[in-house]
């Protein structure tokens, strides 16, 4: 493997376990969206995304999305309920809406803020993170989650605030992960050659996608990793196999 001088890491089933994913921060996003949203019903934040999620209806139902929740006009009960509908239907058939990565963002960081949620990350990555630090390689985050719900993450996993350790955050704000024109947008940002980049992913299409923008790229199958198609990356299992 070439010598990297910068590395980007995908965080669901290569930092961080999907079971805390699915089984953790979901439902909790799931039994707390309704609560949040009448708790913090008027304020700015909340305004925006209801906006948000009227406008993602509009362009859904526009492109004939089955089952979109339509948002009412104003800002009622009955808005509030049709966005609480929309938050369960996006969850339900896997969206990754700008829209509902907000709203999930404002409910995790209250989660975390009171302590009922710490975030879960694989033993490895700590010391991987400062094994980069100490080389000088930067080290940023691309995710579907936002920006946002990546920074609390790595703020307050098991082992403390890890974000000192991190140099930057992209989420599907800069392009969708299975197209290699993000990771060119991704390389102008960080100020790199693509081919001096390295992607860390679970998911062979993400590394596809990188691989044509010109990054180096490696699956990882950790445990509770969804099987992938044939592909031609290499694969490991965690982030001790190799220093890059």
């Amino acid at each position: 493997m070439k010598t990297t001088k910068a590395v980007v890491l995908d965080i669901e089933g290569t930092t961080t376990p999907i079971s805390f994913v699915y089984d953790i921060l979901f439902p909790f996003a799931r039994r707390h969206a309704a609560r949040h949203l009448s708790d913090h019903w008027g304020s700015p934040e909340v305004r925006g995304d209801v906006e948000a999620f009227r406008a993602q209806a509009v362009l859904d139902a526009r492109e004939g999305v089955a089952g979109v929740v339509a948002i009412p006009d104003g800002d009622g009960d009955e808005v509030r309920a049709a966005v609480v509908a929309s938050v369960l239907w996006q969850m339900e058939t896997d969206r990754k809406t700008t829209a509902l990565k907000s709203l999930q963002g404002k409910v995790w960081r209250s989660g975390y803020a009171s302590g009922q949620l710490k975030a879960d990350v694989f033993d490895d990555v700590p010391e991987a993170l400062r094994a980069w630090e100490a080389r000088g390689v930067p080290v940023y985050i691309y995710s579907s989650g936002s920006v946002e719900a990546q920074k609390l993450l790595f703020a307050h996993t098991h082992y403390g605030d890890l974000r000192p350790l991190l140099s930057g955050y992209f989420d599907t704000t800069t392009g969708p992960k299975k197209v290699a024109a993000s990771y060119v947008a991704i390389a102008e940002k960080v100020g790199s050659r693509p081919e001096d980049l390295l992607f860390f992913t679970d998911v062979a299409a993400e590394a596809v996608a990188a691989g044509e923008a010109g990054f180096e790229a490696v699956v990882m199958d950790r445990p509770g990793n969804r099987p992938q198609p044939a592909h031609g990356f290499e694969v490991w299992t965690d982030f001790t196999q190799e220093t890059p």
